[in-house]
């Protein structure tokens, strides 16, 4: 009852912000393709606010100070955007098991894809921007390496949903919208890369390495037949 109060109250600031970005959405030229008067959007073309992680801060500061305070409600309000964003995405028949189930999938694939240089199917698992951000990086390690291995242990050791964020991109409609989730895998990987001799250069295919990974994967909520796509990764 409490969440569902609030919300009601914060939901004014969530819209601003989604109507915000609708601007920039509709002024990106490499992201939608013209047909007479009407524009088909593929993606928003970017990460709506990145993750990143919080600063811990004690209960005394949190409860007795100002800033505390402040802190306590801007932890309320990125915590009521991401229940909203899951709210509105349920009720596509969304379940995070089955999700977390393409998504491991999904990363898999899109690894695969770029360890075997393959950027025409890769061009179907990732948005436009990430398409060519990924055939760059294809490109310079096919430069230096001739061929590489990549092999995903499975299953993943963990993986959890950091954030959830929708994006307006119709100020008059508020169901044309996009939702981008915010995944962290923790998994066990091989990896060795070779020159054009066959010689190892790097890495080794013997050993498992532990690597974390943040992506982030968007969907549009009002395209029919609409699927998950790789929109970012995020360092940290």
């Amino acid at each position: 009852m409490t969440l569902r109060s609030t919300m009601a109250a914060e939901l004014a600031i969530f819209w601003n912000d989604t109507r915000l970005v609708a601007t920039q959405a509709k002024a990106a030229p490499t992201q939608g393709r013209k047909t007479g008067l009407k524009v088909a959007m593929f993606s928003p073309g970017f990460v709506y606010e990145p993750y990143g992680p919080r600063e811990a801060i004690s209960f005394w500061r949190r409860w007795f100070t100002r800033t505390g305070w402040r802190r306590t409600k801007d932890d309320m309000i990125l915590e009521l955007k991401n229940a909203y964003a899951i709210a509105k995405l349920r009720k596509t028949g969304y379940s995070k098991q089955k999700f977390y189930k393409e998504a491991v999938e999904l990363y898999k694939e899109i690894n695969t894809l770029i360890s075997n240089g393959d950027k025409n199917s890769l061009r179907k698992a990732v948005t436009e921007r990430m398409y060519s951000t990924l055939k760059n990086e294809i490109k310079q390690r096919e430069s230096i390496w001739s061929e590489v291995h990549w092999e995903l242990i499975q299953p993943i050791v963990k993986i959890r949903t950091l954030r959830a964020r929708l994006i307006g991109v119709d100020r008059n409609d508020t169901n044309k919208v996009f939702i981008q989730l915010t995944l962290e895998f923790l998994s066990k990987q091989k990896f060795e890369a070779y020159d054009s001799n066959g010689n190892v250069v790097a890495g080794d295919k013997s050993k498992e390495v532990l690597v974390k990974d943040i992506w982030v994967f968007e969907k549009s909520l009002f395209h029919p037949g609409s699927y998950w796509r790789l929109c970012g990764r995020i360092s940290l």
